[in-house]
């Protein structure tokens, strides 16, 4: 009797056993991938060739007439602020301010002693403010002559390259001619057409950058302006500025892209997922979201078949915070419990890599 009840008592806890595996196998049937959805705008970002720009180009000319008798620079070469670019035959100036200065240390002079009669009382008062007046008339073209005697030198105003130089030593220019073409480089900008699709949705431009074509780096930029007026080819003339000068070398007439943000507030915004994380099911799309205890449960999600860089955006069905199976969907079952391998980092958002 004793051997049949420990038979018993044996195989009852076997079969314990036995069931106890059984459970433990079918608690995690499946291993699985998740991936989350990221948030997306109806923004979308328009590409185009631009040109960089001088700031600024200035043509250089005397502020007197003359003969030029040296020129320092050449075309290419860089100048800087305040340096001497060209001189002109300065002869007859200094002779007119010579032929003044005499006449002006003379009645300076006879001014003084004429202010000594006055306090006298040996001449009127108005004969001492003759002789004030005419000394500070003759002082005014004194100074005149100065001026045109220093308009003969030619500085550069800013830092820049030399682009042209229109004439030669010994030829004559008269004042305000163009003698030089000075590029000033202190900040660049840069230009681009847009068509008008674009233009009329100016308004809409949220933000700017450019990048050289041969540098991944993206560089912002500010809008400056644009022009309202379609050119023959009905382009629209944008400018831009750089928001800071940029490490990387960039010089004047270097092609260059530039990339505008445009808000578009008719796109639907929502999330993307992988497409291995959406399956049909009787003509309805669906993901597997993880619950906290990790089972999975299906969810229906509307899309709007939009390929977003290899991704498909859902427009509903998601909050955002959801773990989502990224593949093998059609495979799992309401309420199955799964195990989750690789848990995306911090720094792959959406598993996209």
């Amino acid at each position: 009797m004793e051997k049949v009840n420990l038979c018993i008592v044996i195989a009852a806890f076997v079969l314990a056993c036995a069931c106890s595996g059984g459970n433990e196998t079918e608690t995690f049937r499946r291993s699985v991938y998740l991936t989350q959805p990221v948030q997306v705008s109806g923004n979308r970002v328009k590409t185009y060739s631009g040109i960089v720009e001088a700031a600024h180009e200035i043509n250089l000319g005397f502020k007197t007439a003359g003969q030029i008798s040296h020129i320092h620079v050449k075309e290419g070469d860089y100048v800087h602020r305040g340096q001497l670019l060209a001189e002109l035959d300065d002869a007859d100036y200094r002779l007119a301010v010579e032929a003044l200065q005499v006449q002006y240390d003379q009645l300076a002079d006879e001014t003084k002693r004429t202010k000594q009669l006055f306090e006298s009382k040996s001449v009127s008062a108005n004969d001492y403010e003759k002789a004030i007046a005419g000394l500070k008339q003759l002082g005014a073209q004194l100074q005149a002559n100065k001026n045109k005697l220093n308009y003969t030198r030619l500085y550069a105003p800013t830092d820049g390259y030399v682009q042209a130089v229109n004439f030669s030593r010994s030829e004559m220019v008269d004042a305000g001619t163009s003698v030089f073409q000075i590029m000033d480089v202190s900040h660049f900008e840069v230009v681009t057409d847009i068509p008008v699709s674009e233009y009329l949705q100016h308004k809409n431009f949220t933000e700017f950058y450019c990048r050289r074509i041969d540098h991944a780096q993206k560089i912002p930029m500010t809008l400056l302006s644009i022009v309202p007026k379609a050119d023959g080819n009905q382009l629209y003339r944008l400018r831009l500025a750089f928001t800071e000068m940029p490490d990387m070398k960039l010089t004047a007439g270097m092609n260059i892209e530039v990339g505008i943000d445009i808000a578009n507030n008719s796109a639907s915004s929502g999330f993307t997922l992988p497409f291995s994380a959406v399956f049909q099911k009787e003509g309805k799309a669906y993901v597997w979201v993880l619950r906290n205890d990790s089972t999975v449960t299906q969810r229906s999600v509307t899309l709007d078949n939009t390929d977003v860089a290899g991704h498909i955006r859902v427009t509903g069905g998601l909050a955002g915070d959801e773990q989502i199976v990224r593949s093998g969907g059609s495979v799992l079952l309401e309420g199955e419990k799964v195990r989750v391998i690789g848990e995306p980092s911090e720094t792959n958002v959406g598993g996209l890599l």
